[in-house]
């Protein structure tokens, strides 16, 4: 069954709100790692243990790197829908 050009404008809609929440997301997630590391080295000058602070990090980053892959599939259903929509 072929799907409506109204359905698929729908959707093409829908992805790029999430394209634009993606943004969103991995720019805040960006900043979380910031502050994060800014943590660590206030924890290293006062003379604190910073490996879980330091794990965190590296778990934070590691879900960015999932974020960012998830943007780019996003990103890539959007051209295509894109591309539907515009051949009509």
């Amino acid at each position: 069954m072929a799907i409506s050009l109204a359905e698929r404008t729908a959707q093409l809609d829908a992805e790029q709100r999430l394209l634009v929440k993606a943004d969103q997301d991995l720019d805040e997630g960006r900043q979380r790692i910031r502050d994060q590391e800014d943590r660590v080295r206030e924890l290293m000058t006062g003379g604190h243990d910073t490996q879980q602070a330091e794990r965190l990090v590296s778990l934070l980053k590691q879900t960015l790197v999932e974020w960012e892959r998830h943007r780019v599939l996003i990103a890539q259903r959007v051209a295509y829908l894109r591309q539907e929509v515009e051949a009509g």
